[in-house]
């Protein structure tokens, strides 16, 4: 049996869809079974980090386990997975734990990664940079008005498919020769925002326009969404453009072939810009 965490997110619920492909028992941990809408196959439970109650039932039988890193509650999940046998943990970080200068996210990430490297569990840490996914924000600027706004500072960032970042994490959580590795995933090609706003544009088949905000324009927009030390720490990583565009051959190495490309994540994801 494998736990997966997370379980409705955008690497979670392709997790759990290709680990049912492959044939495995999946049992998935959501706050709201009865909003899950997974595949029928797989054995959905409540819980939650926050509620450490609810984790020896949903770890008891289980194998390995995809953790999603809630802020401040993975230390509390491994104490429960130990206790109950799990053998394999793959932790879901992010690639702002690799950057010279910490930032807030960076360091909410280090915490989650070393609760799991300092516990007994044998581990593998993915680093995703960007999500792909991130751009589904834009769908309704899109709908509304074709026009995207977004800084205009030419930062890069070479984002990655969800699909992607799943399929590592699977063959993670199936393969033991992944252990006590870290791997620093990212999609196939560095692009800013602009240049990802022409790829949508030219899949969708309409003219899309990108529209240029100042860094303090963002800012404030960030703002109505996400609190003040995040946001800081978003505009810090976007001012790190060479560091955040790095294209990186492990999800290559990795899945044996090429990562999605971003046209293909636009494809794929096309009515929800419609």
């Amino acid at each position: 049996m494998i736990l997966v965490t997370g379980a409705t997110g955008n690497v979670g619920r392709n997790v759990i869809e290709q680990l049912v492909e492959a044939g495995e028992e999946v049992r998935a941990l959501t706050r709201r079974p009865d909003r899950a809408g997974l595949p029928d196959t797989v054995e959905v439970v409540r819980g939650d980090l926050a509620e450490p109650d609810t984790l020896p039932a949903a770890l008891r039988g289980v194998e390995a386990a995809f953790l999603f890193p809630v802020p401040g509650r993975v230390p509390g999940f491994i104490d429960v997975a130990e206790e109950t046998g799990l053998r394999r943990v793959v932790l879901l970080s992010a690639s702002a734990v690799t950057y010279e200068r910490p930032n807030a996210i960076g360091r909410v990430h280090q915490g989650a990664e070393q609760a799991v490297t300092g516990a007994g569990l044998p581990w593998t840490i993915l680093r995703p940079g960007a999500f792909m996914a991130n751009d589904l924000n834009w769908a309704g600027q899109i709908r509304a008005t074709g026009v995207v706004r977004g800084i205009g500072d030419g930062a890069a960032t070479a984002p990655i498919d969800e699909r992607d970042i799943a399929a590592v994490a699977v063959r993670a959580l199936l393969d033991d020769g992944h252990a006590g590795k870290a791997y620093l995933l990212t999609g196939p090609e560095a692009l800013t925002e602009p240049e990802r706003v022409r790829v949508l544009g030219e899949v969708l088949g309409r003219p899309l326009r990108f529209q240029e905000l100042s860094v303090e324009e963002g800012r404030a927009a960030m703002l109505a969404h996400m609190p003040a030390e995040v946001v800081d720490s978003m505009l810090a990583m976007r001012a790190e453009a060479k560091e955040m565009a790095e294209v990186s051959p492990a999800p290559a190495d990795l899945l044996g072939r090429a990562p999605y490309t971003y046209a293909e994540w636009a494809a794929h994801h096309a009515t929800d810009f419609s």
